[in-house]
């Protein structure tokens, strides 16, 4: 399936879920992703987000929803599908958007974001996510010729503070832009209040993870605040 136009549209002020767990974590295996990615379209997300080729593969056979895939690799710098060679395997495995780093940082394979958005359009039918960090940031990716842009690294790459919950002005800032493509909030959103928040502040749709699909550390905060 092919993200069309009129598919993407109908996303707009909706849910998606972010299903990832971390290396070494007992959720780490592509089919649990999966099931999660599953569990959440039954609960009304829109779309879905995993990371790992293999659970792109297993979210593709089990959800009927567009599936926005990344690969990280590394812990540092540039490392949400960070080259060419690593956003193409991703499409491979059959996500209908690829989500890349969207900064303006300098990339592995010595690619610029516009080369890089380039060939992810030439040798695939995927769409792609800029993982932006600031303004400047989302700007150069809508020049770069990213189809959406998401503040999914605001306060991660030194531009902007990190915020305790998402980053509401810079999503207020990108939308008051007006660049013409779906703003996606990423980013500590935490309760459903902050969702909405972030839809009223002007994002196109909003992604929620951790708060979701992270047990362990969902149920810190509840230990945390017994303590």
């Amino acid at each position: 399936m092919i993200l069309t136009p009129e598919a993407l549209e109908a996303l707009r002020g909706q849910l998606i879920v972010s299903c990832q767990a971390y290396p070494g974590e007992p959720l780490r295996d592509p089919r649990t992703t999966a099931q999660f990615a599953a569990s959440a379209v039954i609960g009304g997300a829109a779309a879905v987000r995993v990371q790992g080729l293999a659970d792109v593969q297993f979210t593709r056979a089990a959800v009927e929803v567009p599936v926005i895939g990344l690969w990280k690799d590394g812990h540092d710098g540039v490392f949400i599908t960070p080259t060419l060679r690593h956003a193409l395997a991703v499409a491979g495995g059959g996500a209908h958007v690829v989500a890349i780093d969207g900064t303006r940082r300098r990339r592995p394979d010595g690619l610029t974001l516009t080369q890089t958005v380039a060939g992810i359009h030439r040798e695939s039918h995927a769409l792609v996510m800029a993982d932006c960090g600031s303004f400047d940031d989302a700007a150069a990716a809508v020049e770069a010729g990213a189809d959406l842009i998401g503040t999914t690294l605001s306060g991660y790459t030194g531009e902007r503070p990190k915020t305790h919950g998402p980053d509401v002005e810079l999503i207020e800032q990108i939308a008051a832009a007006g660049f013409g493509v779906p703003l996606i909030a990423e980013g500590r959103l935490h309760t459903p209040e902050q969702a909405r928040q972030c839809l009223d502040a002007g994002a196109f749709a909003v992604v929620v993870g951790t708060a979701i699909t992270h047990p362990a550390t969902i149920t810190g905060w509840f230990a945390e605040a017994l303590k």
